[in-house]
């Protein structure tokens, strides 16, 4: 049972954590996140063991982790107040055309990040020509082009 509780623990430690880092995070990983994640995952698997590294021990963590997973899953379909603390809600970057800092600095998205986007999707290379930039939940970033 001891595992059980560790488990779902380092479950709600790692969410909440993973739900304050931002979505930029998720979406735009660079070395250092890499090597972050890397620690975070042996730190985890310390901390999930403890002394026992039975394979018995092993299977009842994974199958804790994933019907959490899934608890979690099923209560956000259930809850939409849930669904937003865990998930988040998109975040409008530009709008109209014009940028709004605040929201920029909130989510610590650049308008460089902005920029990469526009061109991935739409070849685009300047601000003039984007109607809005929404940071969406997922860490993407959807762009509207302006009617021309």
């Amino acid at each position: 049972m001891d595992s059980v509780i560790r488990g779902l623990a380092v479950y709600l430690v790692l969410l909440v954590v993973a739900r304050l880092s931002g979505r930029r995070t998720l979406a735009q990983s660079t070395p250092f996140d890499f090597v972050l994640l890397l620690i975070i995952a042996e730190t985890t698997q310390q901390a999930l063991l403890g002394d026992d590294f039975s394979i018995v021990n092993a299977f009842v963590l994974i199958v804790t982790l994933f019907a959490a997973d899934v608890s979690l899953a099923f209560l956000k379909g259930r809850s939409a107040r849930l669904a937003l603390w865990l998930d988040g809600a998109p975040t409008v970057l530009i709008s109209g055309g014009k940028i709004d800092q605040e929201a920029f600095r909130r989510a610590r998205v650049s308008v460089a990040d902005v920029l990469e986007a526009a061109r991935a999707q739409q070849g685009v290379g300047t601000l003039d020509r984007i109607d809005a930039a929404v940071l969406e939940t997922s860490g993407g970033i959807s762009i509207i082009l302006k009617d021309d």
